[in-house]
Parts: C-alpha cells; structure tokens; sequence
C-alpha cells in the first residue's frame, strides 16, 4: 500500500492515548484494537484521525491487518534515534529542564515521519512495531528501554502528548505480561487503559496486580498526577455455554472462582476512591463473543458492517456507547443517552436557545434523578431533581403537572437524604394543590398523602401521619374495594407508621392481615408477601424483649379502637434494602417510599 506523510493540523483539544493490554496471549487484545480503530476512524463521517501504534515489539502483527507491510521504520526506529539523541544532548542535558529535552529530542528525530496512513477511506494512521528486517531482532535486544527512560524521564509522556495533540485517538498495542515496554505502555503513556481478558484465574490475577500497579503509579508521582480511566473487556467468551458464562462472570467462592465483574467492581472502587461500585450494566453489553470471524487470519470483522445483534460488530458498538463518550464503565447504559442529551441542551442554552432546549432538558434532569436515586446515588440525584424543578417552574408556573410531579420527585430525594422538613415543605405544596385541582380522591393526590404521611412520622408526627393516611385507606376502600392491592399497600403503609412509633401490638395485627391478603392475591413466595412475613417477624421479634415491651404501654398512638385490620408497607428506601449510603455507612432502616 502506498503510504503517505503525516499532514495533519493539530487539535482544539488533546485527543486520549488508549493502551490494551492483556496478561497473556490469546485473549485477542490485537483484534480487538484494530476492529475498534476501524469504527473510531469512521466517526463522524469519517473526521476522526486515529492512531495505532504497534508496541507489541517481540510479535509485531497490526500492520498484518491494513497491509502495510512490515518494512517501513516504526517504534524501535524512532526510540533508536532517540537515544542516539539523547547520548549526544548527555552534556547539555542538566541545563535543560526533562520536558523540554525531551522536546528537543522528538522534534530532532521527526516523530512524524515514522507515522503512515494505511486508510485512504477513513483517517486512520499506523506506527509499526520497526523495520522488520534480519537484524530486527538483535536491535530489539539491545535498546535499554530502563536506561532510556532514567536518562530523560519525561521522554515517553512528552511523546504521549505529542502524538494527542494530532490524533483524536491514540490506540496502543501493549506487550502482554509484565515487561519494560509493558510498564511504559501501560503506566507512562495512556490516559485509558483496556484490559482485554478471556475469564480464566491467570488473566485475573495479572489483571488485578496491574491495576494496582498503574493506579499507585500515577498517584505516587507528582508529575504523573494525569486521569487514568480504566476499562475492562472481556473477551473469547462462549455465547453457546450460558452456565459457564454466568459462573465466571459472577463467581463462585466455593468452586475458587473469582468473577470477573465483583473483582473489578472491588478494583476500581478502590482505585477511584468509591465506597461501592456496579458493573452490571456495563457487562450487560460488553462482553466479546467468541467466533469464527475473530479466529480467521486478518480479517476485521468490522469491515462487514454486520448489524446482527449477534455480531462481533455489534458488542464493539456497545463497548463504543461507553468509550467514545468518555463514560465512566460504571455508568449505566439508561444514563448515557440522558448525559449527552443533558450536555447538548445546555450547550444550546449557552448559545441562547432556551426556550427549546428547557423543557427537555427538565425532562431529561428529571429522569436522570429517577435514576440516580435507584441506583443509591441520592447526592447527584438532587442536584438533577432541583435544576429539573427550577426549569419547570421558570417555564410552566408553580402549579403546572409536570411541575409537581418534580416537586415531588425532589421531596423522595430529600427524604432519603434524611432532610424531612425540607421535604415535608415540597410534599405539603404538591398536596394542596393536587386536592384543589384533582380532587381529594385521584390517584395522584392519594399518593401524595401517603408520601406527606411517611415523612410526618419520620419527624415523630405520628397522630397527624395516621389520621392521614387513614384518609387514604378510606379512599382506596371505598373506591377499589377492601382487598384491591392499592388498598392493601395503603393499609401496608399505617402499619409501617405503627411500627416506627412502637405500636407493636397493632402493627403485628396489621401484618397478620395483610399477610393472609398478600397470600391469597399473589401467592406465598411473591416478594411483597416475603416481605410482609419478615416484618411480621421481627415485629413479634421485637415485641418479645423485656425493655421493648416496657416501652410499649407508654408509646401508645392510638387505641384499640383506632386499628386498623390491616397492613400497610411504605415503598422501601435504599436504606430499608440494607445497602450502603452514599457516604460508605451502612444506615438504619427507616420508614421510606419508592
């Protein structure tokens, strides 16, 4: 192939430098980086300059898939030269500062010409593994890598930069294993890292000590203090063996093994300082398939532009849904289109287009706090819920529908953050105007009561929480009848109330009905009845203990005459689910909503 100079103007902003790598061979690390140069290179109608780079030096094999033959100067050429370079600047090297030798060394060598294109369809540019002549070999042996980089240690990031301010994507080929080049590939150079994988132990227990090692790196070394965005990439993996499939990817402590999703859950947790993390969405979507297409020589399996959902091409795709925005692979895959959509309509608002941008963009907050706070994240959830609410309010007035409903989306966010009278503000201001505009009897305004009359009882309220929701539960009666699911969940919710004030005797009657309701409507093993028996047993649990039943008579809400012969449950809150606040604490179960 014919192959062309480097003539490409530099960038407005600093392209990445990805490095893949892989413990051992055969997890088609190589494959995986050229079907996905391939895909990033035809971006945006074919405007996205991108790079490989060949540093698989000891099996030299990308240019095997562009045929660009193997005869042509490429990384040992140019690091050759550069030493060479720095051997003569050694006298003058103490009154230079390291990045600016480190400069004048790469501009002396002319790093562009090293650089071929090998894509006349698509802006797509190759740096070679070297001249792959017969003294490749020897010559290979011969560089010190180690001595290359104690003589001028910002060589390798200084070339990193360089080869970002030209190309969009920067895709190094790593030498698997734990070599020299390896290191530099892997610590040195990138601002990503994929980690391509087939589950087996070895590929793990590399895996897991390199990321060690390049996340301590970079925060052990002050001029390393640059982002590291870590992907994992599972790969070969047999799409007819679900069982398999499955065990590895989740593991099994008894069988010794690991799972690859909790050991890189536990990974970058720690490497990115977060109490918790899931990967589950991520995993969902990225796993490469084994396939016949990826064992037969060099051809990319990209190239055949297969939309079968099946497809190798397909699962790069999805890996790009991740990649190519530069998300985080433990944002899931229902909040990436809500991001971009966010980022565009408060770009086109920057350029004053506000009127057709705001109302999505409300919408847009709005779904991404609904999400956010499924997922535990309740801080990011109200920072969405209280720009979507101003949004609404600026555009639609106080009282307009989708207003409320934001209003009351933000009151579940702040209830979960402990902020009970801030949320019981919102709550009370839905429910008002829901009674004056619906009815005390529509659904939604039945639901804000129920919402109003759990915070009531946070804050201790528990008369006005019952007399309350009592209003609720008359409604449901009258409207659905006595054993309808809404009414049962109501009653659910007064029981719930009870509890929390220590009314158990009550509470426990309550259960016991709903209990026998749930049974007979949705079966014994159904979640809500499972439920519902284990708050009957910790009620009755509870109401066994000598201090508790002292405190008892004197917690009294209500009389006998009061209770209600039934149960109701307050949707749960993530804490009721006994998992791990925001801030890494395990907190108290408490009365909450969905």
């Amino acid at each position: 192939m014919e192959t062309h100079r480097l003539s490409l103007p530099p960038l407005d902003e600093p392209g990445e430098v990805v490095t893949f790598h892989s413990h051992k061979g055969g997890a088609g690390r190589t494959m995986a980086l050229a079907n996905l140069a391939v895909m990033l290179a035809r971006g945006n109608n074919a405007t996205v300059p991108t790079l490989m780079v060949d540093w698989d030096m000891e099996a030299p094999g990308l240019h095997q898939f562009f045929r660009a033959g193997g005869e042509g100067p490429g990384v040992l050429e140019l690091f050759e030269a550069c030493r060479d370079q720095l051997l003569r600047r050694s006298r003058l090297a103490s009154a230079h500062d390291d990045e600016a030798l480190a400069q004048a060394v790469l501009d002396a060598v002319g790093w562009e010409s090293y650089i071929v294109r090998v894509d006349h369809s698509r802006p797509l540019y190759l740096l070679r593994a070297g001249r792959l002549d017969a003294g490749y070999t020897e010559r290979l042996a011969r560089l010190d890598w180690e001595a290359l980089f104690a003589g001028c240690p910002a060589l390798f990031r200084v070339f990193a930069a360089n080869l970002a301010r030209r190309f969009r994507y920067v895709l190094v080929d790593s030498r698997a294993g734990r070599t020299d080049t390896a290191g530099i590939c892997t610590t040195l150079l990138p601002t990503r890292l994929v980690l391509v994988f087939t589950p087996n132990r070895q590929h793990l227990e590399g895996l897991e000590a390199l990321v060690q090692r390049a996340t301590a790196w970079r925060r052990s070394h002050e001029e390393e203090q640059r982002p590291l965005l870590i992907y994992p990439l599972p790969s070969r993996i047999e799409m007819d063996d679900p069982i398999g499939r499955a065990l590895w990817r989740r593991g099994d402590t008894e069988r010794g093994i690991p799972g690859y999703q909790p050991l890189f859950e536990r990974l970058l947790a720690q490497a990115y300082g977060h109490s918790r993390m899931s990967l589950e969405s991520y995993f969902d979507e990225v796993q490469v398939q084994q396939s016949r297409s990826l064992a037969a020589g060099e051809h990319l399996p990209v190239r055949d532009h297969d939309d079968d959902r099946f497809s190798v091409a397909r699962t790069f795709e999805a890996f790009l849904g991740w990649f190519a925005g530069g998300h985080c692979p433990w944002q899931s895959r229902e909040e990436i289109p809500l991001l971009t959509n966010v980022r565009a309509a408060r770009a086109a608002m920057e350029q004053g287009g506000v009127r057709g941008v705001a109302l999505p963009l409300a919408r847009d907050l709005a779904r991404l706090a609904a999400l956010y706070r499924g997922e535990g994240h309740v801080g990011r959830a109200a920072a969405c819920a209280e720009e979507s609410l101003a949004l609404y309010v600026l555009m639609l007035g106080d009282e307009h529908a989708d207003t409320l409903d934001s209003k009351a989306l933000l009151a579940e966010v702040l209830f979960e953050q402990g902020k009970f009278d801030e949320a019981r503000l919102q709550q009370e201001a839905v429910l008002e105007a829901r009674e004056r505009m619906l009815g005390a009897g529509a659904p939604a305004t039945l639901e804000a009561s129920t919402a109003l009359a759990a915070t009531l009882a946070q804050l201790g309220q528990f008369p006005e929480a019952l007399a309350l929701q009592d209003v609720v539960i008359d409604s449901h009666e009258r409207l659905l009848g006595s054993e309808h699911l809404a009414t049962v969940e109501s009653l659910a919710v007064r029981a719930d109330i009870l509890v929390h004030a220590e009314d158990l005797e009550q509470a426990c009657n309550l259960l016991e009905h709903v209990m026998r309701l749930r049974t007979r409507l949705l079966g014994a093993e159904h979640a809500d009845t499972i439920r519902t028996r284990t708050a009957l047993a910790q009620a009755r649990s509870r109401m066994a203990e000598p201090a508790l039943r002292e405190r008892h008579g004197r917690h009294q809400v209500v009389s006998a005459e009061q209770s209600r012969a039934g149960y109701r449950r307050v949707p749960r809150s993530r804490t009721d689910r006994g998992e791990l606040a925001e801030d890494g604490e395990l907190s108290e179960p408490r009365i909450g909503m969905r």
